[in-house]
């Protein structure tokens, strides 16, 4: 399957391929500037080579006194008494839940001295106990010196007695006056907030509580509530499927909250149970990119397709079908329908768009292939999402009416993401207390006359239940920083309920040992829900199909990086390259080629690799966005652009605001808008886009191979087989990289010798890797500016290989030049195949670094591993140019006590945002040198511990912090020269290759060939 597809990273290289080989040659594609300055003027004017610097500094020993001695003095100060069972440089994890109204996970918090520095996810923790890029980086935000510090009025600082005494008066006003006290939420799935909010709503008749989520859901709600009675979602378990279909459900990123990427990927372990997964859409997703078939779809067609694709199984089962419709891929309809009717209990489909009659429409699919009772539990529902959007409009017309006394927004942010600020600000003039908790003094604080001071996650007690039979439980793990405080706790105050809100929740569970609940971080219960269809499959079909449009759709998304904007002060988040584009530091329009031709729209790469592109404006009616970048992605539905919601802000932050512009402006309540007016503007963007750096010298070193060739074909075949190892012509005959190598071997058989595997099946590209390795080894966020010229640090990153199967002009020209086949692939990258590729130091045991680093500063270990001594190192970058993996990072700066250049980086710059960084890892200095290494903090702590209990380090007891965070097990770490080990499993599989394997590096990282379940 491989040998007839051919790879790319971007448009650029179809386009421009004599930029892609100038900047695979050039590792550095800005000149080479002085490394010991870090006067920003001086890097930008320099031309010296780094040839002719090397020679004026010739070697000296006041190079490295230069470069290497300026590592930082941090002073410390002992406990006079310390706290109770705290052990000095030894971790404490605490089992607690991070829930900020969109992301909800059970996690264990890591602290050092009392300081949570890192989340891992809580893997015994049942539902949604993985974590995401989202809930990874969360951790900073406590450290964010930016947040509210004490409760407000007016702007002023009060006391929380002053606080609570006035908003009492306030609701003593309101009940006397008969005027309506609302209080507005996240969908509420603690069971003990729920259980006070239960008591407000007996002691007051004029309360009324909304439920409002910042990404709706409020029509597919409806949906459910019709066919089941109960306005809830059920618990979706994908491990069951055998055939998974969806209509514009981005599920890895979450289905309505829940998690379901480690149950997605059980299935996707290549064999006979292998899932099929077939993704119909109009924006590339993270989901559409993992599918083995992804068909475009303009949104505004999603219900007719739901219908056909219904009519289609209706017609092969013999019963009534529903109005008759047509779609432009109903020719693929029918495929799908066949096989969906061929595993009937074993398929799911899904609808990601928040429209009732699709979701409808759904649902009847699902009773058709009797899902319900197997992939769609019958016994367990999702409690994570619950809002009403028309519940709060209701409420914002009271208010514009004077019917409303006072109004409490708790952890909610509708001037953002539900109404106009300018509307809301004048509806909320006309009540006469309003209040707002939050962390910042955000978009509706701002306008609100009381703001409470709003508690991290880390400073909170709390508990949900995010399905039926589930509860988690979260717990302090610092006391507050500030004089915050939970919502929850000023609702017991306000209600004449004395003691703290940690007490009120262990009441609830006074029939359980609640010190063990909190150390399990979860109580699993035998309750069920007994869902039961109250409409049939006919009654759900009977809807309006709306007409298609030829008019521009926008769909508006969920970013992996940010989500819906709670954490957008969060420079890790911000920093993260988007799985898909590639593209960090912004939000843009998506378009595909074709529409961009349209428009005049352009996206092109300068001669240092960077990305520029055009500006557009977006308007619908009198809403209207100026001066939006375009980024053309290949995968784009024409007629369609997308749009991410999350950026935009105001008041959260030097971080977040002015980062990008607020979707919700157009879109609203909607998740599609139909009939945008898209204008191009003068002006072009500058992006921080790394799609074409650390290019590999241009060299695609993904493979993959089809299902059946996978089962029927064997991996090495002389020549012909799907997994065949590099061979070099010599005297003796055909021999691969280790038998031609001309290195004396290293004893690796006395002791350990560390590997680690890559999936290309299981891995997403989701990220929760990359943000997880920047938490656990201090890496440095180094700005929009800096990623534009290739000087990002990441030690992790994601390739993103788009691919596309090969014309017969290509086939025919073999012979011919690299830029006459990427000329010849324009019409395939329309809609072309995605894979990921996690890529970091490979820990090769031919390490072409160590050979040329002329101060040892790089060295090869006993135990496998490349070691990189940060104080040794005088930064010749000569081990980066000659490592063909390009995985070497470069610090051109100092990052860290360096505030006025780089003040967005505050876990290093901030006296507060300092308390992230765990103090087992150095921070580096600049004119250094840095990348992976297997966290060696991790290995150390392991085989110490192993060492004090007289025993053999056991398999998987040492996780490397991306092998922690991965959620669908991805990335697999262990010793090899345990032959027990899955590691060693791992290396012996047929799957199995290094990646450029030709070179003869011998890594100790190792990858499994991609198999796709072709549709």
């Amino acid at each position: 399957m491989a040998s007839n597809k051919r790879y790319w990273k971007s448009e650029e290289e179809l386009y421009n391929p004599a930029l892609k080989e100038q900047l695979s040659a050039n590792e550095f594609p800005v000149d080479s500037e002085s490394l010991f300055t870090a006067s920003e003027s001086l890097l930008q004017s320099t031309q010296t080579s780094r040839r002719d610097f090397l020679k004026y500094l010739g070697f000296s020993t006041a190079a490295a006194t230069l470069a290497a001695c300026e590592a930082p003095v941090i002073e410390s100060i002992p406990y006079v008494t310390a706290p109770d069972k705290l052990v000095p440089g030894v971790a404490a994890y605490f089992a607690s839940l991070y829930d900020d109204g969109n992301d909800y996970a059970a996690i264990l918090v890591k602290t050092r001295e009392g300081r949570p520095i890192k989340f891992e996810p809580n893997k015994e923790a049942g539902v949604n106990s993985g974590t995401n890029a989202r809930v990874q980086a969360a951790v900073l935000n406590l450290y964010d010196s930016t947040r509210l510090k004490s409760p407000l009025k007016d702007g002023n600082e009060i006391s929380w007695d002053q606080f609570d005494k006035e908003i009492v008066e306030g609701i003593k006003k309101a009940a006397e006056t008969g005027k309506i006290f609302a209080l507005v939420t996240p969908t509420i799935n603690s069971p003990a907030a729920r259980s006070i909010i239960e008591k407000y709503r007996s002691n007051y008749n004029n309360f009324t509580h909304v439920e409002i989520d910042a990404f709706p859901t409020t029509r597919s709600l409806d949906a459910w509530e019709m066919a089941t009675g109960v306005r809830k979602f059920p618990f979706y378990q994908l491990d069951k499927a055998d055939v998974i279909v969806s209509f514009g459900c981005d599920f890895i990123n979450g289905i309505h909250g829940q998690a379901v990427e480690s149950d997605y990927a059980t299935r996707r372990v290549p064999g006979p149970d292998m899932s099929k997964h077939i993704q119909i859409e109009a924006n590339m997703t993270l989901s559409g990119a993992n599918a083995d078939k992804r068909i475009k779809l303009r949104a505004s067609e999603n219900t007719a397709a739901l219908l056909s694709l219904y009519n289609a199984l209706a017609r092969k089962m013999g019963v009534p079908t529903g109005k008759n419709v047509s779609t432009s891929i109903d020719a693929d309809i029918n495929k799908i329908a066949e096989l969906l009717a061929s595993r009937k209990g074993k398929s799911l489909v899904l609808n990601g768009y928040d429209n009732k009659e699709a979701e409808q429409i759904a649902i009847a699919i699902n009773m058709l292939l009797e899902n319900f009772g197997s992939t769609i539990s019958l016994t367990k529902r999702n409690n994570l999402r619950a809002g009403d959007d028309r519940k709060f409009a209701q409420l914002v017309d009271n208010m514009e009416k004077g019917l409303v006394g006072l109004v409490v927004f708790a952890g909610v942010n509708p001037a953002y993401n539900k109404v106009s600020s300018e509307r809301l600000e004048k509806a909320l003039a006309k009540v006469p207390v309003t209040v707002c908790f939050s962390d910042k003094l955000h978009e509706t604080s701002r306008i609100c006359q009381y703001v409470g001071a709003l508690s991290h996650v880390c400073e909170s007690w709390g508990d949900g239940s995010p399905s039926t039979g589930v509860v988690h439980f979260m717990q302090p793990t610092i006391h507050n920083i500030y004089n915050t405080r939970q919502w929850q706790q000023c609702l017991l105050n306000w209600l004449g309920i004395d003691g703290s809100y940690y007490h009120y929740i262990r009441s609830l569970y006074a029939g359980n040992d609640f010190n063990e609940l909190l150390h399990d971080g979860v109580y699993k219960t035998d309750e069920t829900t007994s869902i039961s269809l109250v409409q049939t499959p006919e009654v759900l079909v009977n809807v309006e199909v709306p007409k298609t449009s030829s008019a521009i759709e926008l769909i508006v998304y969920q970013k992996v990086s940010l989500g819906t904007g709670e954490l957008a002060n969060n420079p890790w988040l911000q920093e993260m390259p988007d799985p898909i584009t590639r593209a960090s530091w912004d939000n843009y329009v998506t378009m595909s080629r074709a529409d961009a031709e349209k428009l005049g729209i352009i996206n092109r790469n300068v001669s240092n690799g960077a990305l520029n592109g055009s500006y557009v404006s977006l308007s619908v009616g009198d809403r209207k966005i100026d001066k939006v970048p375009v980024l053309i992605q290949p995968g784009q539905a024409e007629g369609t652009i997308g749009l991410a919601v999350g950026y935009g802000r105001e008041g959260m932050g030097r971080v977040a605001d002015g980062i990008g512009v607020n979707a919700y402006i157009l879109a609203g309540n909607a998740h599609v808008l139909t009939g945008v007016e898209v204008n191009k503007v003068d002006g072009e963007h500058e992006f921080a886009c790394v799609q074409l750096h650390h290019t590999m010298m241009g060299r695609t070193i993904v493979k993959e191979v089809s299902l059946e060739d996978f089962i029927n074909r064997p991996a090495q075949d002389n020549g012909r087989g799907w997994n065949e190892k590099p061979k070099f012509e010599t005297y003796r005959g055909p021999l691969d990289s280790k038998e031609t190598s001309l290195w004396d071997e290293f004893d690796h058989e006395t002791g350990h010798f560390w590997n680690m595997s890559v999936d290309l099946n299981l891995c997403t590209g989701c990220g929760a890797c990359v943000i997880a390795c920047h938490a656990e080894n201090n890496v440095p966020v180094v700005g929009k500016k800096e990623v534009r010229v290739s000087r990002d640090m990441h030690w992790l990153r994601i390739d993103r290989y788009y691919s596309s199967d090969m014309t017969e002009e290509i086939a025919e020209e073999q012979g011919l030049s690299g830029v006459k086949k990427f000329a010849l692939m324009e019409v395939p990258s329309d809609n072309p195949q995605v894979v990921f590729q996690p890529v970091m130091c490979q820990h090769c045991n031919h390490a072409p670094c160590e050979t040329v680093c002329p101060v040892a500063a790089t060295t090869h270990s006993s135990e496998g591993l490349n070691h990189m001594t940060y104080n040794r190192c005088i930064g010749t970058r000569y081990c980066a140019n000659n490592c063909p993996y390009k995985v070497r990072r470069f610090n051109w700066f100092l990052y860290n006590e360096n505030p006025e250049q780089f003040e967005l980086n505050y876990a290093m710059n901030d006296d507060l945002g300092k308390m992230v960084l765990n103090p087992d890892v150095t921070l580096r200095s600049r004119g250094v040198m840095e990348k992976c290494s297997f966290c060696i903090q991790r290995i150390q702590l392991g085989k110490l511990q192993a060492k004090k209990e007289g025993r053999k380090v056991q398999d998987g007891e040492i996780q490397t912090a991306c092998m922690s965070a991965c959620s669908t097990g991805a990335i697999t770490f262990g010793d090899v020269n345990d032959p027990e080990s899955r590691i060693a499993t791992l290396k012996n599989d047929e799957r199995m290759y290094h990646l450029l394997e030709e070179v003869g590096t011998n890594p100790s990282v190792f990858y499994q060939v991609k198999v796709r379940n072709l549709v």
